[in-house]
Formats: C-alpha cells, sequence, structure tokens
C-alpha cells in the first residue's frame, strides 16, 4: 500500500512539475495567441476584449490554476487555428504516431538485440566493427535526409513503394476510423487492396524509425552483454562444458533483461515524441505533424497540449517499466 501510494505520489508530482514548466514556457513565448485570434490589424479595444476572453489578463499564478483545473478535468482548450478541442484532435492523430513508432520499435528490437549480442560475442573482430559502423551510420546521418533519399529511390526511381501520406490520395475517406491505426482499421473493414496500401504506405517510414531505434538497442545490447560475458560465472559455466549457446542466450541474456528492458522503453519513448522529422517528410498525420503545424501556425494552445501528451507518455512508459521490473527481478520486489 505505501509502495502504490508513493508511485501515486511521484507520478502526481511529476505531472505537476511537467504542467507548470509547459505553461511557463508558453507565456514565455514571444507568439502572442490573441494576435493570432484576431489578427495584426485588429482595434485595440477587439486585442483587449479577446485578451478578457481567453483570461490572459488575469495574474499569471490564476491563469496556471485555471489551467491546472481544466486539464485536471480533460479540457486542453481549443485549438486557435480549428476552433476545435484539442483534446479531440490529439485524439485523432497519436494513432497514427502509435503505429508508427510501434512497428519502429519492433523492428528495432527484432534485429538491434540479436546484432548487439553478436556484436559482443565476436568482440574486436569484422564482425564486430561492422555492426558498430552500421549502428554508427543511424546515430550520425540526419533521419530527415534519410527519409527524403528513402523517397527518391524505392518511391520516385524504382516505385516498389507508395509516396507520403498514411493511404494513396483519397483513400484515407474509404476507411471508417475505428481504431485509428490504418492497417488494423482497413483489416477490420474487410479490405485487404486497402490494407495492403496502407502497409505499403507504414514499410518506409516504420523502417526508418526502426534503423534509427536499431543503432541504439544494438549498441546498448553490446555493452551490457560484454559487462555479462567478463563475469565468473560465464568462465565457471563454460568450464562445465555448458554450451555456448545457452551461456550467451539464457545465462548472459537472463541478467540484461532488466536493464535492456530499460533501454527498449527509452528507445520507445524517444520514437513517440521524436519521430517529427520523419511525420514531417512523410506527411504522416501524427502528434508530431501536429505540433509542427501549430508551431508554425502560432497556436500555443495546441502546442502545449502536445508537449503535455508527450510528457505524460514518458510517465506512463515509466510507470509500466517499473512494474515489469518487479515482475522480472525478484530483487526489486
Amino acid at each position: 500500500m505505501k509502495s502504490f501510494a508513493r508511485v501515486v505520489l511521484s507520478v502526481a508530482t511529476t505531472l505537476f512539475g511537467l504542467l507548470l514548466v509547459t505553461f511557463v514556457i508558453s507565456r514565455l513565448l514571444p507568439a502572442d495567441p490573441v494576435l493570432a485570434i484576431v489578427g495584426d490589424h485588429a482595434s485595440e479595444s477587439t486585442i483587449e476584449q479577446a485578451r478578457i476572453q481567453l483570461g490572459l489578463d488575469k495574474p499569471l499564478l490564476v491563469q496556471f490554476g485555471i489551467y491546472l483545473g481544466n486539464v485536471l478535468q480533460g479540457d486542453l482548450g481549443n485549438s486557435i487555428r480549428t476552433g476545435q478541442p484539442i483534446a479531440e484532435e490529439l485524439l485523432r492523430v497519436f494513432p497514427a504516431t502509435l503505429e508508427l513508432a510501434t512497428c519502429g520499435v519492433i523492428i528495432g528490437v527484432v534485429f538491434g538485440i540479436p546484432l548487439g549480442v553478436w556484436a559482443a560475442v565476436r568482440k574486436d573482430t569484422h564482425i564486430d566493427h561492422l555492426v558498430r559502423f552500421f549502428g554508427l551510420i543511424g546515430y550520425s546521418v540526419p533521419i530527415f535526409w534519410l527519409g527524403l533519399m528513402g523517397l527518391l529511390v524505392f518511391y520516385a526511381k524504382l516505385d516498389w513503394l507508395p509516396g507520403p501520406g498514411r493511404l494513396d490520395f483519397g483513400y484515407e475517406e474509404l476507411v471508417t476510423p475505428v481504431t485509428g491505426l490504418m492497417t488494423v482499421d482497413t483489416l477490420i473493414a474487410g479490405d485487404i487492396d486497402l490494407f495492403k496500401n496502407a502497409l505499403g504506405h507504414l514499410i518506409l517510414p516504420a523502417s526508418l524509425l526502426g534503423y534509427f531505434s536499431l543503432a541504439y538497442i544494438s549498441r546498448m545490447t553490446r555493452s551490457l552483454m560484454l559487462g555479462q560475458l567478463r563475469q565468473e560465472y560465464i568462465l565457471t559455466a563454460r568450464v562445465k562444458g555448458v554450451p555456448e549457446r545457452r551461456i550467451i542466450w539464457k545465462h548472459a541474456m537472463g541478467n540484461i533483461l532488466v536493464p535492456l528492458l530499460t533501454v527498449i522503453a527509452l528507445s520507445y519513448g524517444n520514437l513517440l515524441e521524436g519521430s517529427v522529422l520523419t511525420e514531417t517528410v512523410f506527411a504522416w498525420r501524427g502528434l508530431g505533424l501536429y505540433i509542427t503545424d501549430s508551431i508554425f501556425g502560432q497556436d500555443m494552445p495546441a502546442v502545449l497540449g502536445g508537449t503535455i501528451v508527450v510528457g505524460m507518455i514518458f510517465i506512463i512508459i515509466n510507470m509500466l517499466t517499473d512494474v515489469a521490473y518487479r515482475v522480472l527481478d525478484p530483487r526489486a520486489r
């Protein structure tokens, strides 16, 4: 019970700090939400009336109290650009980011962990150097450049994959949104052709995010595995004649599983909030592109709402990681 209370208190404190910091930053930015609504050529009386309607004439502390109360009720305000509730817009665009980031982290885990283990086992060999070089490219090359090159090669030149967007132009109206995940919704609709089209659009951006995730996961897996392979229990197991495959995938992997879970969780969180450039390049109508469009449109309430969602993502991922720790590691219990 005490442990649960500590978790709730920690989450509440983190959320409060997140709301406070994002609110203060939004008020310190030079963009004026009033001018974004009424325009630059509005009269002073119109500007003042709009400021009063938005509550911007009140002290900053009072404004934060009002905003905090609204957020706790699930009200993030209305978008300046569209006039629609921000919470509804975020619920509409977030599944696109979730679909993209989930596929990306799956690719990173499926390929990154074996590559990291292989590089650790073959330390200082050509295989190790090749895996590390492959990962270094994923870290060093800007992801927007890789996205543009991917579109140029696989879409414009070879015509192997569809272009930007989640479906071909005009096809989205044919899909009834149920989950917001385009591949899932097309399957629910029972339209295999639309599913193939959605999957084709997903392959290239998800592969790029997967490559970015793979570079991080493989590097950390290699480092963690090298630390275990130097331990005395590994030498003892080898002396006893335990098969090498069992030593690596059961004994060593079992001991790096908990810290590796943190690596995967951080990678997933980074993909969920850091896919802005990928979504922009591929016109992927997700959370990242929504925040980007809001910034260019000086829609600060929408930017603030998107930032809160990003922070909540990390809070939830950290909570789930802590729960997984207790399940996988008896010492944490």
